[in-house]
């Protein structure tokens, strides 16, 4: 997988989340099950986008443009 890509995953895991999140702290007050159900999936979901971050940050550069085929 490119840097790229990974910067893209990143961004839509974390702002996915958070929204999924939000959701679920205002259905929580109308379907408390449901509410509860959004809230950890979205808060799963964007601690997968800072764990990513991790990972891009001990990606090493070189590997990716020899992935691209450039030198």
């Amino acid at each position: 997988m490119t840097i790229n890509k990974i910067d893209k995953l990143i961004w839509v895991l974390i702002y996915g989340g958070l929204l999924v999140l939000c959701l679920g702290v205002f259905v929580k007050r109308s379907a408390e099950g449901l509410g509860w159900a959004l809230v950890v999936v979205g808060a799963i979901v964007a601690s997968a986008g800072a764990t990513l971050i991790w990972v891009r940050s001990r990606m090493d550069p070189a590997d990716d443009s020899k992935s691209k085929g450039q030198s």
